[in-house]
């Protein structure tokens, strides 16, 4: 599948950018122009001005290696939005030789497994996934694309669920990127993203490189300077090692 992409230019390493669920390359519109090297910013397929066709996550991948075919980016670093690092995370285990792999916040959904939720009772915890899935259900019948097949493929896929143990698995130098600060939610809410993030402080692999920061999950478009600061700090520290 052919991708809609965005070349940001620049010189020196590659980077390969991905966007989140329901997202499109635009998100990369302020950050992308930071990075110390040559951006390329994709559409997911089912996303934006890419075609559409069923989510399966290596046709995902082969549609990522042909599109750093065409651009000529050679083993390119990855950086990934939400569901883009959940990819970040796949790509990197796909290609070993990867440079550096980035995820900006993704890693786990919001309506994880209740046992990844820590310090809330089995109670309050089936009580908030079901408060927050009713939310959800709500804002899936105005979406349009992706389509609600991908939405739903995506909603109950392992990867997207709990993408720790691929991140585990994972060789090349990975950085994850965490928010500390969740999105504007009913206060009813606040005590299950709270869990949500100490259950992946608890369960995040030793093998990656975990930098937390104070933003919410739209880290991307709220704060690009600094985003993009840690991931060439990051990138470039491989590189010098």
């Amino acid at each position: 599948m052919k991708l809609a992409a965005t070349d940001f230019g620049g010189d020196g390493r590659p980077f390969l950018l991905l966007h989140g669920l329901g997202g499109d390359r635009s998100a990369w519109q302020s950050l992308a122009p930071q990075l110390d090297g040559r951006a390329v910013a994709v559409d997911l397929r089912g996303h934006g001005d890419s075609p559409d066709g069923p989510w399966d996550w290596e046709a995902v991948l082969d549609d990522l290696d042909d599109t750093a075919v065409h651009f000529g980016l050679d083993n390119p670093v990855v950086v990934g939005h939400s569901l883009g690092g959940v990819i970040a995370g796949l790509w990197a285990l796909r290609h070993p030789s990867c440079p550096a792999a980035v995820s900006l916040d993704g890693h786990r959904s919001a309506t994880t497994h209740p046992a990844n939720y820590a310090g809330l009772s089995e109670e309050e915890v089936t009580r908030g996934l079901a408060e927050l899935n009713a939310i959800f259900d709500a804002q899936l019948e105005t979406i349009t694309r992706p389509s609600p097949e991908i939405l739903s493929t995506l909603r109950t896929s392992p990867e997207l669920l709990d993408a720790l143990p691929v991140f585990a698995k994972v060789t090349a130098p990975f950085l994850l990127v965490l928010a500390t600060r969740n999105l504007p939610v009913p206060p009813t809410l606040v005590p299950l993203f709270d869990a949500h993030r100490a259950g992946l402080r608890r369960d995040l692999p030793p093998t990656i490189e975990v930098r937390e920061i104070d933003a919410t999950h739209g880290m991307v478009s709220g704060l690009p300077a600094e985003v993009a600061a840690i991931v060439n700090h990051f990138v470039s520290s491989r590189f010098n090692a």
